[in-house]
């Protein structure tokens, strides 16, 4: 099942995204099977957040994949929402 994650940086830690990126792409490449899309949400130039399309048997399994990211570790996120999804037109995920 697909889930959309809507992951919001708290503000003002554009410093702590950036000094965990290398560790976050790790994570994600690591979990490619299940992180079928992901990107970061951009305000005047600078990253804001991250939007990433899971593929996870359950709502609780995609909280958990989130969960182990280590932007999410570090504290970066103000608010994670997770929502199903089902994709209708466009590239097959």
């Amino acid at each position: 099942m697909l889930f959309v994650a809507l992951c919001h940086d708290k503000p003002g830690h554009v410093d702590l995204r950036m000094s965990t990126r290398a560790a976050h792409l790790a994570f994600l490449e690591k979990h490619a099977a299940r992180v079928k899309l992901g990107g970061p949400f951009i305000e005047n130039d600078q990253p804001v957040g991250s939007m990433l399309i899971l593929d996870c048997a359950d709502e609780a399994a995609a909280r958990a994949l989130l969960a182990e990211d280590p932007y999410a570790q570090a504290g970066l996120f103000e608010r994670v929402d997770v929502r199903a999804w089902r994709r209708v037109v466009g590239a097959e995920l």
